[in-house]
């Protein structure tokens, strides 16, 4: 949860929702003070003062455990909510300098028109309205308050970016440049990696001793026994005798009573492992105990049975080469090593301007291939964001791309050729809206600087230390 948080407050505009949110500005760690020394306001956006209280109410309605906010203190998560409800009070700020307005009678059709309200017959149901309030312990004047906030700033954005428009001719270029069609010569790198018959003992155990710390793995000694009715009370059903059964189990868990103890009471026999390592192909029950091994006593379900298990042993160990499933592991993990130090020399040779034309033919001109790209959308052969790459290019540019099985191409441009003008008139609109998308999001990052020296952010530090401590 707290890498949303995180993510939310590196930039100044992020999602909140369909529309879009201003995140103003960072200045934790600064001890700020307010002139006045009002120790119960938390932040300042010019006049506007935001009091502690503005801030509990903030908490407790954002739906985070204080639990998860004592958890992350350490990761600024007051800070970055602070930064959230500084947003929102900016936003406001704006909506009431432009006096932007919303009726009830528009808060009203929304609801009647929101999708998760109405039936199979498009009619709205109040009591899909009202189970949704309960489901989601809100009130319908909480609910239609954030409805009425949330399209206030859809508004003021659409408002901020009204006026754009895209002239045709720019529109006509965006539509050409996406289109065109792209000649390209490339070739396949895998015929110039090390092939895995040849990577040799030598080449294995240099790569296990340089990586050792990262290459050790557990292995794990332990014990399990599988409970069912039928072993456990003698019957096919899952009845009240048997879960009483199994919650005396768990209580004997708690109990720390021995592992050997709970199964002799219950004549069940158990099934023990040593040096077990975790693969794809074991037992799914064993697969699943070393998953759990750090809680090393304890009971779970598994289909139709119980499972008791207790883990005696963890121990870390490097690979075994004489293991032919690890030999094969470490032999795989050798080839991708040497893929992608190839490819990275190459990318670095072509991004200092030391790889040309002569350098691409000497790898084989028998291996190089050539093809067109009919425009910016065609990944018939590549990945879709390898062909942006290559249509960000100029003609004789030299990169590195992959198709979807993720095999790597050295490709070059060759010639750009523009079609015939056949942009149709969904087209046309198709990329006006794009066009305008672009000139809106322009538009709205300027704006974001004028919000800069429009408001003036000033945090209470104390007062934020203040509101930590209560979670600690």
């Amino acid at each position: 949860m707290i890498s949303s948080f995180r993510n939310f407050a590196k930039t100044k505009f992020a999602g909140l929702l369909v529309f879009i949110m201003i995140i103003p500005f960072v200045f934790w760690g600064m001890g700020s003070m307010f002139s006045s020394g009002n120790s119960n306001n938390i932040a300042k956006v010019n006049k506007s003062n935001i009091s502690i209280q503005d801030f509990t109410d903030y908490l407790n309605n954002s739906g985070i455990t204080q639990e998860t906010i004592r958890k992350n203190l350490n990761n600024n998560i007051i800070e970055e909510l602070l930064s959230s409800l500084v947003s929102t009070t900016l936003l406001d700020l704006e909506i009431k300098d432009y006096n932007l307005l919303i009726s009830e009678t528009t808060i009203l059709k929304k609801i009647k028109e929101n999708k998760n309200f109405i039936d199979d017959k498009g009619v709205f149901q109040r009591t899909k309205y009202e189970k949704f309030l309960l489901e989601n312990n809100q009130t319908a004047p909480q609910f239609e308050q954030r409805l009425k906030n949330r399209e206030l700033q859809k508004n003021l954005f659409d408002y901020i970016g009204a006026g754009t428009v895209s002239p045709k001719f720019l529109i006509k270029k965006l539509y050409e440049e996406e289109n065109k069609e792209l000649e390209i010569e490339y070739l396949n790198l895998d015929e110039f990696y090390e092939k895995k018959e040849n990577i040799s003992n030598e080449d294995l155990n240099k790569f296990v001793n340089e990586n050792i710390d990262q290459l050790k793995v557990d292995y794990i000694d332990f014990s399990y026994a599988v409970i069912n009715p039928k072993n456990l009370i003698g019957v096919d059903e899952f009845n009240q005798s048997f879960f009483d059964k199994i919650d005396q189990i768990e209580i004997d868990i708690s109990n720390e009573i021995d592992f050997k103890e709970i199964l002799s009471t219950l004549n069940i026999r158990s099934i023990n492992k040593t040096n077990f390592r975790f693969s794809i192909n074991e037992n799914e029950i064993e697969k699943k105990i070393f998953e759990l091994r750090n809680n090393k006593f304890d009971i779970f379900e598994n289909e139709n049975n119980y499972i008791l298990y207790k883990v005696n042993k963890i121990e870390q160990k490097g690979p075994d080469l004489n293991n032919k499933q690890t030999r094969r592991d470490i032999i795989n993990l050798v080839y991708q090593k040497n893929k992608f130090d190839y490819n990275n020399k190459l990318l670095k040779k072509i991004t200092s301007k030391k790889f040309n034309d002569s350098d691409f033919k000497a790898l084989g001109p028998d291996k190089i291939k050539f093809t067109k790209l009919n425009s910016i959308r065609d990944n018939n052969m590549f990945n879709i964001d390898a062909v942006k790459i290559l249509y960000s290019l100029p003609v004789n540019s030299f990169t590195l791309i992959n198709d979807e099985n993720n095999n790597i191409y050295l490709a070059k441009t060759i010639k750009y050729k523009n079609k015939l003008n056949d942009m149709s008139d969904d087209n046309s609109q198709e990329y006006k809206n794009k066009y305008g998308s672009e000139n809106k999001n322009t538009l709205l990052k300027t704006y974001d600087l004028f919000l800069n020296s429009k408001y003036n952010v000033v945090l209470n530090q104390k007062a934020i230390e203040r509101v930590k401590n209560f979670f600690q």
